[in-house]
């Protein structure tokens, strides 16, 4: 069955500057059960949260199954990663979760490709290695709750 892994609720950019100079640190609280979810505007208490030139890229999910063994939110920086879903797939269709709480509609517009950060913080080669699987950006089409754990899946379009 498709499940929530992880969610990650951040309110600072850490990868800022040069990637040879390290992130920031994390703040403490970033990684949670459960994230509130308002359409057109993100994640309630990310930081991209409501912010203009993000709005098309508010929510992001990644698939674990596109990542090295250990790897989390925390070095890749998305917002919500999943098991059995193949997100990467779904540009321009509509990805529906309900991880009990209602369902969370997400437009997927685009591809989220990964930046140089990631041969810092998940390895040497994972810039290149995680091209075509850096997860999708997506707009909330509706508010509501998505938590870690089992989750039912719609994809539309």
């Amino acid at each position: 069955m498709p499940r929530i892994v992880q969610l990650l609720a951040s309110p600072v950019h850490r990868y800022v500057g040069r990637p040879a100079d390290g992130p920031a640190p994390a703040p403490p609280g970033e990684l949670v059960e459960e994230v509130r979810v308002r359409a057109g505007l993100g994640i309630v208490g990310d930081r991209y949260f409501g912010k203009p030139a993000h709005r098309e890229a508010s929510v992001t999910v990644i698939a674990q199954e596109s990542l090295p063994p250990g790897v989390d939110l925390v070095q890749v920086r998305r917002n919500v990663l999943t098991a059995g879903i193949a997100v990467d797939e779904l540009v321009g269709s509509v990805l529906t979760l309900d991880s009990g709480k209602g369902p969370v509609s997400l437009r997927v517009n685009r591809p989220a490709h990964p930046c140089a950060w990631m041969d810092v913080t998940v390895g040497p080669g994972a810039w290149k290695a995680l091209r075509g699987r850096g997860g999708v950006r997506c707009t909330p089409l509706n508010d509501g709750v998505l938590r870690v754990g089992p989750v039912d899946v719609t994809v539309e379009g």
